[in-house]
């Protein structure tokens, strides 16, 4: 196997995971929204409550074609 798709997997495991875990937090979704757009504010990334949704969105549909 070659190294970079040990690296690879790893990386889009380790995205999965964060994934999963914010989709099933035991916070309603528009707090944990809330709280990762304020973190990302905080470093200097703008991204709208609209977009949040589509990316949202987006890994949902990543993770369940993965599975």
């Amino acid at each position: 196997m070659k190294a970079i798709h040990v690296i690879s997997a790893v990386i889009g495991g380790a995205i999965a995971g964060a994934a999963v875990g914010l989709l099933v937090a035991p916070e309603k979704g528009d707090d944990t929204r809330k709280k990762i757009m304020k973190v990302l504010k905080e470093k200097g990334i703008s991204l709208k409550k609209s977009k949040m949704e589509e990316l949202v969105d987006e890994i949902e549909d990543h993770i369940e074609n993965a599975i």
